[in-house]
């Protein structure tokens, strides 16, 4: 298995940089496999999505599309893959920010009843709490 950084995901769903694209795009698409698959780690998936928003101001549909396409890939091991799912629909939906859910989400599975927040848009959710 190997890693992937968040910048060459950004890469590879943004294409703005046409060199580094086409290196991404070649370990993304062809070097990668089922035999020796692509890691993602959780901090990098909060990180492009923050990216995505932040910097190339992609609409949460976008963004939710392209958390979708990396899930689906079948040589990409993304960590915590149902909570990034989770909150991947939340912000298909509007329901919440991805890293809201995500949150939520990861509680969830780590047993809590609830998780509390100060965050009045994240206490709409359905796993947080308004402090």
């Amino acid at each position: 298995m190997v890693g992937l950084d968040t910048n060459v995901l950004v890469r590879y769903l943004t294409g703005d940089e046409p060199s580094q694209f086409a290196k991404a795009a070649d370990l993304i698409e062809r070097r990668i496999h089922s035999g020796e698959p692509g890691f993602i780690s959780i901090v990098a998936v909060v990180e492009m999505v923050w990216v995505l928003q932040r910097a190339y101001r992609i609409s949460n549909q976008g963004i939710a599309a392209a958390i979708e396409r990396l899930l689906q890939a079948e040589a990409i091991v993304v960590e915590s893959e149902q909570e990034v799912l989770t909150a991947m629909i939340a912000l298909k939906e509007g329901s919440g920010s991805f890293a809201d859910a995500l949150i939520g989400a990861l509680g969830d599975k780590a047993g809590c009843s609830h998780t509390f927040t100060f965050d009045r848009d994240a206490a709409h959710l359905p796993a947080f709490r308004l402090l």
